[in-house]
């Protein structure tokens, strides 16, 4: 017989005895056990799936602070983290090897003298009380059952109880030994096996039941482990019985003293320690942040909706969840702890988390979009709320990004900034004079109160603002007439549009109806009657800081899979959507509510004017009240920052937060800034040109 027939015949006498071991029964018709053996061999007997060359193991995704370390939280279907074999404590892979497959070293894939003394077992008793399954054929098994490319019933076929399967285990681990050595094997058996209380791998067992890392092991606690592989749902010692898993714990103490590698002595002193379980739960999902960092939570809701939205992790949302949930992703977010603790006292300062009125707000940074903070004064659960009490003091919906049921707040003045673009971009400069009045008629037909004879007529805040206007003093002091009759030089449907380019996400029904079919007539909304939210407006107002460059909002700073490949879907999604003049100008008049001066020296009052000196370095923003002072928000930028609080009653947009809580807000969005500045050098503006400030001029686009 030649050398080359000798894997086959010898992949067939042990199918047939591995075939009656399987199937419990006396023994196989030859017949069948040549029949199905050499059937399985037609194919190149080399042929070994890439599943197992390279195994889908599913591993959990970690999601991290901007520092890389902090921990936020980690999202998984099966907690597991694969570990290089250097990283396993000597004395666990001796246990595991002990309590499963004392011949590992010896054999080449598949144990013949295990076989057949398990043959004889069974056939003696009538029943399959040992296995014959080696590592490696135990590695070959797991893997295919959990392959995730394949479908349930094909699955369900990589573990039937069958002939068939059988050969295919025995020829897959033969050749499996043949591309692979025995510690690559080892390794990666090790990292697939299932352990119990829903820990996957050695790395994840390791931590659930002890809180220490796989290369801190010690014996008893190894040998515990590797008891627990052969019955993991009845002898997890957390959930199911601890004395089973006792006793497995001493068989494979007694298995370790058997082969010599361990003194009978230590094994004794072993067996007589308690269990001494100290175990720990892998955080799973945003619900499961660390104690004491609850306000995370609405970070984390964020970063799973961005996650839902890229197309990269595949073509659905339930595929992209399996994707993170699946791919041992090592995610490094932009949450930046310190920011965020900040916002959240600084939030808190102003309502509690008892308050029916919410103020959440939104830390971004311009030139990248990167979301240092999101916070609001709630607690991140699921747990009830008293009757009547949607969103508080518990709730997980996105209050600050917007999304689900939430469409936002009314964001008032602050989209005066849309049209102020919107007029220098037409090629007005900042020193288009208009003299305003108390109360102006527009063109814009609208109902309601602020209607007369059937069109729009909005008044100022304080009769004291009448008069010659400008584009600074008006911003600053935030004439209304001012603004309506600039929105009718201009038109509505391009101060929609501006909002719209900058990132203001119109989520209402109505507000999308009127943007796409009535934008034209929509002369209220510089007045900011379309809802919205404090991320959409940080990132529209770090726009004009950025000099005209729009970053989507992001959470992310880095992704790396598995392998350690970084992840493009990571990356800044930047663009320039205005001209910089055009840009520049903008800040110009944004510094005049502020209590800033713009360089032309041209600011003449403001409706924050103590935030400048809170500051002590160059600042830009605006304030904005709705009707009735339903909300009130307050947006400040700097060139490395940009900071929107907005309040409002998410349960009743119609009960009124009231004016006075706005002077709160200033002082809090100024201590915000002032923290997260506190590393960061003073820097100032670019001031535009004369042209933009004093001409008019042609019509300008983004660059």
């Amino acid at each position: 017989m030649t050398r080359a027939l000798l894997p086959k015949v010898f992949t067939v006498l042990l199918a047939g005895a591995l075939a009656g071991l399987a199937l419990a029964v006396a023994a196989l018709p030859a017949a069948l056990v040549y029949g199905v053996g050499l059937s399985a061999l037609s194919a190149p007997y080399a042929d070994l799936p890439n599943t197992l060359r390279t195994p889908p193991t599913a591993q959990r995704s970690n999601l991290y602070a901007n520092d890389g370390t902090t921990l936020i939280t980690s999202f998984y279907q099966e907690d597991r983290v694969d570990v290089p074999l250097d990283e396993v404590a000597p004395v666990m892979r001796q246990a595991i090897i002990a309590a499963e497959d004392a011949r590992f070293h010896e054999h080449s894939g598949v144990d013949l003298r295990g076989i057949l003394r398990a043959f004889t077992v069974n056939r003696r008793d009538g029943a399959t009380r040992q296995g014959a399954s080696t590592l490696t054929m135990q590695y070959v098994r797991n893997v295919l059952s959990n392959d995730p490319r394949l479908s349930e019933a094909q699955r369900a076929a990589a573990t039937e109880v069958s002939t068939a399967r059988k050969v295919q285990e025995i020829r897959y681990a033969l050749a499996l030994e043949r591309e692979l050595t025995k510690d690559q094997i080892l390794a990666r058996y090790l990292n697939i096996a299932y352990f119990g209380a829903g820990a996957y791998g050695v790395a994840a067992a390791s931590k659930r039941y002890f809180s220490v890392s796989p290369a801190e092991l010690t014996l008893a606690q190894a040998a515990l482990l590797a008891g627990l592989v052969r019955s993991p749902h009845t002898d997890d010692p957390i959930h199911g019985d601890a004395d089973s898993a006792m006793a497995r714990r001493g068989y494979v103490l007694d298995r370790l003293v058997e082969s010599g590698q361990v003194p009978p002595d230590v094994a004794q002193r072993a067996q007589a320690e308690p269990l001494n379980l100290r175990p720990s739960e892998t955080p799973n999902d945003c619900t499961a942040v660390p104690e004491g960092y609850n306000d995370w939570g609405f970070f984390c809701d964020w970063f799973t909706r961005w996650w839902n939205d890229q197309r990269a992790f595949g073509s659905t949302v339930d595929e992209r969840q399996r994707t993170l949930r699946r791919g041992g992703f090592t995610i490094v977010s932009t949450l930046d702890p310190a920011v965020q603790r900040s916002t959240t006292e600084q939030v808190r300062r102003v309502y509690s988390a008892q308050a029916r009125y919410a103020m959440p707000t939104a830390v971004v940074q311009p030139g990248t979009g990167r979301v240092l903070a999101m916070s609001v004064n709630r607690t991140y659960s699921v747990a009830a709320n008293p009757p009547g009490q949607k969103n508080h003091p518990n709730t997980v919906n996105q209050l600050v990004g917007g999304g689900g049921t939430i469409v936002g707040y009314q964001g008032g003045s602050t989209f005066k900034l849309f049209t102020l673009l919107a007029a220098l971009e037409a090629g007005l400069p900042l020193n288009t004079v208009f003299d305003a009045p108390d109360r102006i008629r527009t063109r814009y037909q609208i109902s309601g109160e602020t209607s007369c004879g059937g069109y729009w007529c909005p008044e100022n805040a304080s009769a004291s603002m009448s008069g010659e206007h400008d584009m600074w003093t008006a911003f600053g002091q935030s004439v209304n007439t001012y603004f309506a009759w600039l929105t009718e030089q201009v038109g509505a449907d391009r101060v929609v549009e501006m909002a719209e380019r900058l990132g203001i996400v119109l989520r209402a029904g109505d507000d999308a109806q009127l943007a796409r079919h009535g934008a034209r007539d929509w002369g209220p909304f510089t007045l900011g009657v379309a809802a919205t939210t404090p991320l959409d407006l940080a990132g529209a107002y770090a726009t004009v800081a950025a000099e005209g460059i729009w970053c989507a909002p992001t959470p992310i700073t880095s992704i790396t899979d598995a392998t350690g490949r970084r992840v493009g879907a990571g990356q800044p999604d930047c663009r320039q959507v205005l001209d910089v003049d055009v840009s520049r100008a903008a800040v110009d008049a944004a510094r005049c509510p502020v209590g800033d001066q713009s360089m032309y020296h041209t600011c003449d009052g403001g409706t924050a004017t103590r935030l400048r000196g809170q500051l002590n370095r160059p600042v830009g923003g605006k304030t904005g009240s709705s009707e009735r002072y339903a909300t009130e928000t307050v947006v400040a930028f700097t060139p490395q920052l940009a900071v929107a609080a907005m309040a409002a009653n998410p349960d009743d947009p119609q009960d009124a937060v009231g004016h006075a809580v706005q002077r709160a807000m200033v002082d809090s969005v100024g201590e915000i800034l002032a923290f997260a500045l506190r590393d960061q050098p003073v820097r100032d503006f670019v001031p535009p040109s004369d042209t933009t400030a004093w001409r008019v001029t042609g019509e300008r686009t983004g660059n």
